[in-house]
């Protein structure tokens, strides 16, 4: 095995990236409370004048458009719907983290946001059938950043990942984050909740990074928001977008039965209403010519 790095190093690495601008920010922490409405939305997008611009541009798409050109922002964060928004907001904020080519896990430029963005469609709709209530916009915003410690550990990972296959191949580690902390000493859950931290995220949110993939270990009152995107993780690499080499090599935890009610009819449901989402989000990106998918 080679040497574990220095976990400073890693941590160091994450005081490099960019700070999120003051809009993404406040979106992230709307999302954090039950009590804000659309109004709220428009009066945070309305002060960025680049967001603005961005989400306009998308609403007018050939993808979202319907009938007459939309002028106002109020119209098009209502045509958009908060989910869309903050994605946006995020994509802009965190761009060059989900555009890294994730190296270190043998994937290409864009899965981390591809991966991400079906993560969080599918926690979003997940929500619903969660055995108690489940904010589904914080889900989706869970979802939208629950693997952005890659982003980060990915060049600490790199020479390593035929080692680290065959070891879970073999047994040796029972899942790929159990490997990366054999590797490293941290793992991209660990970094995840760094990067959290530093940009000064809601509770909730850093809960959902930290613990995705052992939601039993959240606190008790953020197990079924974990949970929920716990399981979006899951449905996003059933439907083929993982992040390289990790792709099914995580567990799914037996628990989820416990705060989440879903059967195989639900499940196929909830693939098919990801797929056509994240095409209709991406369509969008596209249209503007932009890089996102």
């Amino acid at each position: 095995m080679t040497d574990k790095i220095d976990r400073n190093e890693i941590l160091a690495a994450v005081r490099g990236v960019p700070l999120i601008s003051t809009s993404a920010a406040r979106l992230l922490e709307l999302a954090n409370r039950d009590d804000h409405n659309l109004l709220d939305i428009v009066n945070i997008v309305r002060c960025d004048a680049a967001l603005t611009a961005r989400i306009l541009t998308a609403v007018n798409s050939a993808t979202l458009r319907r009938g007459k050109e939309i002028s106002s922002i109020d119209r098009a964060v209502a045509v958009m719907g908060e989910e869309m928004v903050t994605g946006f907001a995020m994509s802009d904020a965190a761009g060059l983290l989900f555009q890294s080519d994730l190296e270190g896990y043998a994937a290409n430029r864009g899965d981390l946001w591809r991966h991400d963005l079906r993560t969080a469609i599918a926690a979003k709709k997940i929500a619903a059938h969660a055995r108690s209530e489940v904010n589904a916009e914080l889900a989706f915003t869970g979802g939208l950043l629950h693997d952005l410690g890659k982003a980060i550990i990915s060049d600490f990972l790199k020479g390593r990942i035929s080692g680290i296959v065959n070891n879970i191949e073999t047994g040796k580690y029972p899942d790929y984050p159990s490997a990366e902390r054999e590797e490293l000493g941290v793992d991209h859950c660990d970094i995840g909740l760094e990067l959290a931290t530093y940009w000064g995220l809601p509770e909730p949110l850093r809960q959902v990074i930290r613990y995705h993939h052992h939601p039993l270990e959240a606190a008790p009152r953020f197990r079924p928001l974990v949970f929920v995107v716990h399981l979006g993780d899951i449905v996003a690499m059933m439907s083929g977008s993982g992040t390289g080499a990790d792709a099914m090599r995580c567990n799914i935890a037996p628990a989820y039965t416990d705060y989440i009610t879903l059967d195989k009819d639900d499940l196929a449901r909830i693939i098919f209403a990801v797929e056509t989402e994240f095409n209709t989000i991406t369509s969008s990106l596209s249209d503007k010519g932009e890089g996102s998918t």
